[in-house]
């Protein structure tokens, strides 16, 4: 999804979607992102609509965003009326969710679970940071029905976390993953990113090793990518820092895909590992374009190629819901072409794939030699990428999508 949403087309004030996406809505599975824009400081390579106490300002309450965020579980159950399909997947993201108390967090699941029920073996995923959880936080989001847990990791080394404006200790991930065992989280991920100003090979190797030494369901290990209007990007144009090396990244992804690879655990997308059947089935349902509502300010939503996206202002988001209106600022309807676009950029991104089918027959010569060239396979029905391709996915995509 791009960070800056096209301009769209005015949201209707109830929320209200076509007749022909509510048709259909559903068919493929229902979920929801829950979006909880609060963070104690802001990293300076993030973009995310994420805000402190100081940018806030008054008016803007922490303690009455779970009231907010069920406003609009209950306006999503008053536009999917029709809709009896359970909720098979729930990710609470942000931001830093776990800054929210793990009752807060309990009630916006619930009001999920009470509106539109959930099936028998939800994904229920919060996002933490390792120093924003305790045992007995734990223990609570595990009996409000959490299931699975990402930490934001990032690295071990702590200059490379100081770089990151990360505040935590590496040493208490550890900590925290056993604390998540303890509490009977079903899955606990790490998150990782490469690239950092700074940092060597050998510290990226001492953030894989120490990350499987907790003995993660799931690694997401993310190239550092410099966005306009960070701090990072202010730093990289000041000098004081260097731009991320695109050889050190190809090379960073290669150790990390040897190493998870080696350990048990198996890239299902570009930038994921799981070991068997810890996939995350929230993400997957992205990329293969199912149907979730976002919740939240900035958030984004998908029903049957209607996509739009919530104001982003936590202040404007509650005044919508408050005066009943939606907070969807806009709104677009994707046509079959862009869709299909869609598919070629997401699909080709996944272990399992893109059908061959889904590209244009005048472009699936090109499947032969991306072959020929290393890029890719086209097994049975599928065209998959191999690492070569991996490292050269946007290429890949590029030329598909022409």
């Amino acid at each position: 999804m791009p960070s800056a949403p096209p301009p769209g087309d005015p949201a209707p004030d109830d929320g209200s979607l076509p007749a022909s996406a509510l048709r259909r809505a559903g068919e493929q599975g229902l979920s929801f992102y829950v979006h909880v824009p609060f963070c104690r400081v802001r990293c300076g390579y993030c973009d995310f609509n994420t805000y402190t106490a100081e940018e806030l300002g008054p008016g803007v309450s922490r303690a009455s965003y779970a009231d907010t965020a069920v406003a609009e579980v209950r306006l999503a159950r008053g536009v999917l009326a029709g809709v009896g399909t359970p909720v098979s997947t729930v990710f609470v993201g942000g931001g830093t969710p776990t800054l929210l108390p793990p009752e807060d967090l309990g009630r916006i699941l619930g009001a999920v679970r009470s509106e539109f029920g959930l099936t028998t073996d939800a994904e229920v995923t919060t996002e933490a940071n390792p120093d924003s959880v305790t045992p007995s936080s734990l223990e609570a989001l595990r009996e409000a029905g959490f299931t699975r847990i990402s930490f934001g990791m990032q690295s071990a080394v702590p200059r490379v976390l100081r770089v990151l404006d990360r505040t935590h200790d590496p040493e208490r991930v550890p900590d925290v993953v056993d604390w998540a065992r303890a509490a009977g989280f079903d899955q606990v991920s790490l998150d990782l990113i490469y690239g950092t100003p700074g940092e060597s090979l050998a510290d990226w190797r001492a953030s894989l090793d120490s990350a499987l030494a907790c003995a993660p369901d799931h690694v997401s290990a993310y190239a550092l990518i410099v966005e306009d209007g960070t701090a990072l990007a202010r730093q990289i144009r000041r000098g004081e820092v260097a731009m991320p090396d695109d050889d050190d990244l190809a090379d960073k992804y290669a150790l990390a895909d040897d190493v998870l690879t080696a350990a048990g655990l198996e890239w299902y997308e570009v930038s994921n590992w799981s070991r068997p059947g810890g996939e995350c089935r929230h993400n997957l349902g992205y990329w293969l374009g199912t149907d979730w509502w976002g919740i939240g300010p900035g958030a984004h939503s998908h029903v049957r190629g209607v996509r739009w996206w919530n104001v982003k202002h936590p202040a404007a988001y509650a005044d919508r819901l408050a005066a009943g209106r939606s907070p969807a600022q806009a709104r677009e309807v994707l046509d079959d072409d862009t869709r299909r676009v869609e598919r070629v950029l997401l699909e080709s991104r996944l272990r399992t794939g893109l059908p061959v089918d889904v590209v244009l027959p005048e472009r699936r010569n090109l499947l032969d030699a991306f072959a020929a060239d290393g890029l890719g396979e086209v097994e049975g029905e599928r065209f998959v990428l191999t690492r070569r391709g991996r490292l050269l996915a946007d290429h890949v995509v590029r030329e598909l999508e022409a």
